[in-house]
């Protein structure tokens, strides 16, 4: 899914994301709620066992798990008053998960910022578990978030674009049932 935010663009820099776990809920401009199958123990495939929501913030993306194992929260954002930065990698047990996180920085000749900006947006525009908004004022400012289950993991991606600043921040998230 697709959709144009309706907030001014303040997530003007990469280098001011910072990453949290276990954040309320914030306010979202836009959400894709899915459920993902057998993530319980003892779950059968063809049962939903899990809720996991993708949400697009102001200032970039949260995502929210809820299951019987339990709920994780992550945050990718400015968030005010942080001083921490975006970490290259995390790892750590969530209430009966495995949580990996990573993120890179990629920066772009203004050409190359364009094409692979369009290709993401149109990955995720047409993937029935995808959800990117554009920011407005430009159409290359966007977040993008995609996620995924696959024998036992939540595996989830996003993009945050910064065409300013021809940079892209990639994350790429993980949680896997702990026997």
């Amino acid at each position: 899914m697709l959709t144009t935010l309706q907030t001014a663009y303040t997530d003007t820099r990469a280098g001011d994301l910072a990453w949290c776990l276990g954040k309320d809920e914030l306010p979202a401009l836009a959400v894709l709620d899915r459920e993902l199958p057998g993530t319980a123990e003892g779950a059968t495939p063809a049962a939903p066992s899990a809720q996991v929501q993708l949400r697009l913030l102001g200032a970039s993306h949260q995502v929210l798990l809820d299951s019987p194992r339990g709920r994780c929260s992550e945050t990718v954002a400015c968030m005010p008053g942080s001083s921490a930065q975006l970490p290259v990698g995390v790892a750590r047990r969530i209430a009966g998960w495995d949580y990996a996180f990573a993120a890179r920085i990629e920066t772009l000749s203004r050409g190359s910022f364009a094409g692979r900006a369009q290709e993401l947006l149109a990955l995720v525009a047409d993937h029935p578990n995808g959800l990117a908004g554009t920011f407005p004022g430009d159409p290359l400012a966007f977040t993008a978030m995609l996620v995924q289950y696959r024998g036992g993991s939540v595996l989830w991606r996003t993009w945050h674009a910064y065409p300013q600043e021809g940079r892209l921040v990639a994350t790429r998230s993980a949680l896997v049932a702990q026997p």
